[in-house]
């Protein structure tokens, strides 16, 4: 609903620091105006309201065109944001990992190459945030394609590098092995409440979009001599997550695509919460998160729906054994959780000996990029592996 998209709006322009927000409201368009996206009537009704507030930036929830953010510009003598570069300006705000960082730059440049509007001030910014907003020598285009182009081959080669980093811990961690345990889901859900509550950890909860962005993982002792685990808190996921960064981020959550079980964070006290779970499950798709793997659904903040409803939630969950209603804040229901991800992971992985031909090229790639080898010989006929994988993984790999 409008009122919904409004409110995570504002909520996203609340969560950029040093911005007050004075106004917002919803427009409603028969057909967006290809030069102006709105007619000539209400962008001078805006235009006044704008002045009677001193307003400086204007944001607007949605795509915005390179033509129809200069000449809006123009017409009302602001900074503009479209959702896009907004959503960007607060990664960039919050990214503090090197990897974060690269990241960030890499995703703004391939934004910024799309429309050549202003210069792209970032890459020497003296605060947080990518220039978009407000800043030190904002000024018109400073560089062409080519050299965005040059910048983004430097910022890509230095990510290599990092990239390679953390394949190397990612390896040593599989080589232990602890089962990865990791938290998912739309941002604001819970995730670093419930993440701080189950390791002790300090990590960044507030009650506002984007609070976490880097990962962080925390080795976690699950109850009644379950198997010691890894829990990784991810960014937050969000209803048309600009496509750069989708792209930009998929090495963030590779934590996520080689988990052993998911937890789906969801605030189910949010009046968007089905459409805000279908949004999570839409990009969890689209980063390849294997369909073999475990989903447990958590149904956080129960402690702040009314107590007849809150009722009503338990009994719709307990009816499913993949889904436990809890509250992070107050700890209710955590314990039947962790219990169920300790009976998910309690002896899940097996070791066993694989036999390839040297003509089976895609299988033992399949091992490999799925970091279940342990140990490979190479004989006269192929390769011996000894691999340590689960049930689910192994029949796959037989069906290959």
């Amino acid at each position: 609903m409008a009122e919904y998209a409004l409110e995570e709006a504002v909520a996203l322009a609340a969560a950029l620091p040093d911005l007050e927000v004075v106004g917002s409201e919803t427009v409603r368009l028969q057909r967006p105006h290809p030069g102006l996206l709105f007619g000539t009537g209400k962008i001078a009704e805006l235009k006044q309201r704008m002045e009677e507030a001193e307003v400086e930036l204007v944001l607007i929830d949605g795509p915005v065109t390179p033509v129809q953010q200069r000449n809006l510009e123009k017409e009302w003598g602001v900074k503009l944001l479209d959702r896009t570069g907004l959503i960007l300006e607060i990664f960039s705000d919050r990214a503090r990992t090197r990897e974060g960082v690269l990241q960030v730059e890499m995703a703004a440049l391939k934004y910024q190459r799309t429309r050549l509007v202003r210069a792209w001030t970032h890459l020497e910014r003296q605060r947080g945030g990518l220039g978009f907003v407000g800043g030190p020598g904002e000024t018109q285009i400073e560089a062409d394609r080519r050299a965005i182009d040059e910048q983004l081959v430097r910022l890509r080669r230095q990510l290599d590098k990092v990239v390679k980093t953390r394949e190397l811990h990612r390896s040593a961690r599989a080589k232990v092995p602890f089962p990865v345990v990791a938290l998912v889901g739309y941002t604001n859900a819970g995730k670093s409440t419930l993440f701080n509550r189950l390791t002790g950890a300090e990590v960044m909860a507030k009650d506002m979009l984007f609070a976490t962005l880097d990962p962080t993982m925390r080795r976690v002792d699950l109850p009644e001599g379950g198997p010691e685990v890894i829990l990784s808190d991810t960014v937050g996921f969000i209803s048309d997550l600009p496509t750069e960064l989708v792209a930009s981020f998929r090495a963030t959550l590779e934590e996520v695509l080689s988990a052993n079980l998911i937890l789906h964070v969801r605030d189910i006290s949010h009046p968007e919460t089905e459409n805000q779970c279908a949004n999570v499950l839409e990009i969890m798709e689209s980063l390849g998160v294997n369909k073999d793997t475990t989903v447990l659904e958590v149904w956080n903040k129960i402690d702040l729906l009314p107590e007849d409803e809150r009722a009503a939630t338990r009994q719709r969950a307990d009816r499913d054994g993949n889904i436990f209603a809890i509250s992070a804040v107050t700890g209710e229901g955590i314990l039947d959780l962790m219990q169920e991800v300790a009976r998910q992971l309690a002896s899940e992985t097996h070791e066993s000996k694989v036999s390839l031909s040297f003509s089976e090229g895609r299988k033992r790639a399949w091992l490999f990029d799925h970091d279940v080898v342990e140990k490979e010989e190479q004989t006269d006929t192929g390769f011996e592996l000894t691999v340590r994988w689960t049930a689910r993984q192994e029949k796959r790999f037989r069906d290959l």
